[in-house]
């Protein structure tokens, strides 16, 4: 029986070597080249394999706003925000923009979460753009496909929750209900499966916390209980997901501070505040960490122009160094979240 090669006149062994170099902008032409390089370029396989060869590319992912939309005459056509997924390419220093979703063509679901592993996107919860309902909508953006495909649903309607990723999975925890009720509650999503599975829940109710993945841990930052409305809290409960079990971590956060999209960590593994870090980005800070570099985005008061940053790793007794990034005019949109995107 005839051999087909990945590349023929090639051992597999080097075909694979050769379309790992390939860069993923190529991945979508080249899985039309035939139905076997489809397949191992949609596989997990393929993408751990690109990973531990190095030739993954870490990108920042940031739910922004889009620019006003003028008619031919000028005038502005849609006066509401709206928002949409922004690439950022720390490397080339590039900017583009991931392609809308086709159930949500002007703008994504309000406050919205999203979360990457294995080099695809996904995005999950929030509110619907033109009656602010909240919705249990899963999607999933699979970059070597350049393309959209709807995942299973939120178990139930959740609401600015914590969210982190980690070998395939989604962890989303605390936020709150339809009643404005805290949840402590917790799930996983398993991106090969496309299931939910409950975890045990968390120790109190935590609205508006923040998700942060850290090792083999996944910390749930701040909160609040539904009695204590906007009072944050300064613990964290963090999951271990080797054992499955939650431990509490008593004043890991500042009391009364919202952790929204501005929780980093340093190398003690203590959480730290990207706002703190410099004048001009003290309101709306995100932060997100790729490799070894933060791209810390913010304005310096209220109504401020954005700003950008990238801050590198810092050496043992030296300050942190940041640049300014010159955005275009575009992408100079206010940031609610973002998180890092390898690919």
């Amino acid at each position: 029986m005839e051999t087909f090669h990945l590349i023929p006149g090639l051992p597999d062994e080097l075909g694979l070597d050769c379309i790992t170099r390939l860069p993923y902008t190529t991945h979508r032409l080249v899985s039309s080249v035939c139905r076997r390089w489809r397949q191992l370029i949609s596989s997990s396989h393929f993408y751990y394999h690109r990973r531990n060869s190095g030739a993954t590319r870490l990108l920042s992912c940031f739910v922004q706003t889009l620019p006003p939309t003028y008619s031919t005459t000028g005038w502005k056509l849609c006066t509401s925000l709206a928002y949409g997924l922004t690439l950022f390419d720390p490397l080339t220093q590039s900017w583009d923009r991931i392609p809308p979703i086709p159930h949500y063509p002007d703008g994504l679901p309000l406050f919205c979460h999203i979360a990457s592993t294995e080099g695809k996107l996904v995005l999950m919860g929030g509110w619907d753009p033109e009656t602010y309902d909240p919705i249990v909508d899963v999607f999933v953006y699979d970059f070597s496909r350049c393309g959209w495909r709807k995942g299973k649903d939120m178990p139930s309607n959740r609401s600015f929750f914590a969210v982190g990723a980690s070998d395939g999975r989604i962890y989303v925890a605390g936020g709150h209900d339809e009643s404005k009720n805290a949840l402590k509650s917790a799930w996983v999503y398993d991106l090969r499966s496309d299931e939910w599975t409950e975890l045990p829940q968390m120790s109190q109710g935590r609205d508006e916390c923040e998700g942060l993945m850290a090792g083999g841990e996944f910390w749930v930052i701040s909160g609040y209980d539904t009695e204590r409305q906007g009072m944050f809290d300064a613990s964290a409960e963090v999951y271990d997901l080797d054992s499955g079990e939650w431990r509490v971590v008593d004043q890991a956060w500042e009391t009364g501070r919202c952790p929204r999209a501005c929780v980093g960590m340093d190398k003690e593994g203590r959480l730290t505040n990207w706002s703190e870090w410099e004048a001009a980005f003290q309101v709306g800070t995100c932060g997100v960490v790729i490799g070894s570099q933060t791209v810390v985005t913010g304005s310096e008061y209220q109504g401020a122009a954005q700003n950008f940053y990238a801050m590198m790793e810092r050496e043992e007794g030296e300050n942190s160094k940041m640049t300014k990034i010159n955005v275009p005019e575009e992408y100079s949109g206010y940031v609610q979240s973002g998180c890092c995107v390898e690919v």
